[in-house]
């Protein structure tokens, strides 16, 4: 299948074969992680990424995905451009998205709810690129969404238990000192009923996801003949933490995380740290997904 071209604003909008050929050719490239033809794809081709949220392992993994391609990623952030805003003149999105796909192959975008007015805006934006860019738009985290993360997530689970239909799957949704964006999970609650997961979602009352992707994964999840359900308790949100005794009482489960980890507020150490934290291996695996993406979307003819 072809899939040079298209953007990648939320798993949901693909098809379940088009993520899996992103699934095997991450896996792959994992495997031969330094060698041809993996490292000619991009070779002196550019993917800008635009920043609108700072970030930690999103930067690295997409500039080092892009360089073990052969590739170059281009760095940008809006008060080093001049874009049109609501106070102030300068450059259309249309003008932007029209002369960057002249320059590269592949524009990342992340923009997070602290960078828009109202949720909703940072996707709108977005798609309004992808409605003018002729290269892919790749969403890097925005306010909705995060499909890289949910398929670096997918691809761990695989990883260590193989074959994920049936499989049971509890996130913990809650209180940290830092801000949260909602886009990991709600990529999670989509992602993973459709490869067949059980899925139960936890979460202290006023921490509530956007209605219409909940009810979107519950139709997923009908779909893929999985379970999707919802549970809250009396805690405290401050007091929603993933600690020893919880995990503990565990079927000896695998912890994942899309980091960074508010360690001591969101889960405790012993278990972050434990001999069942996957969470390095998935923090690993954003960068083989991003390779498999910006490949399959913004290269043709290296197969």
């Amino acid at each position: 299948m072809d899939l040079y071209g298209k953007d990648l604003i939320t798993t949901q909008d693909w098809r379940k074969e088009w993520l899996d050929e992103v699934l095997a050719l991450a896996k792959d490239m994992k495997k031969h992680r330094y060698e041809e033809p993996y490292t000619e794809i991009l070779k002196y081709k550019t993917f800008f990424m635009f920043f609108y949220n700072p970030s930690v392992r999103t930067r690295q993994s997409f500039e080092a995905a892009a360089t073990e391609l052969g590739g170059h990623a281009q760095f940008l952030e809006p008060k080093a451009m001049r874009l049109k805003s609501k106070d102030k003149a300068g450059e259309t999105i249309e003008d932007a998205a029209s002369i960057m796909s002249r320059y590269g192959v592949g524009l990342g975008i992340r923009i997070l709810e602290d960078a828009v007015e109202r949720y909703g805006d940072g996707e709108a934006l977005l798609r309004e690129y992808a409605k003018y860019a002729s290269i892919p738009i790749v969403s890097m985290a925005h306010d909705k969404y995060h499909p890289c993360q949910g398929l670096a997530d997918l691809m761990g689970l695989q990883e260590h238990m193989g074959d994920v239909k049936g499989k049971k799957i509890a996130m913990m949704w809650g209180y940290s000192s830092m801000v949260r964006s909602w886009s990991s999970v709600q990529e999670d609650i989509l992602l993973l009923p459709r490869y067949g997961m059980n899925f139960t979602l936890a979460y202290p009352e006023g921490f509530d996801l956007d209605p219409g992707v909940v009810e979107t994964a519950k139709k997923n999840a009908e779909k893929a003949g999985a379970e999707f359900e919802i549970t809250q308790s009396a805690l405290q949100y401050k007091d929603w933490r993933f600690t020893s005794e919880l995990n503990n009482l565990t079927n000896k489960a695998y912890f994942i995380h899309p980091m960074p980890v508010d360690r001591g507020n969101e889960v405790d150490d012993e278990v972050a740290s434990g001999p069942r934290s996957i969470i390095y291996d998935i923090g690993e695996n954003r960068l083989h997904a991003q390779k498999a993406i910006m490949a399959l979307t913004m290269a043709r003819g290296w197969k």
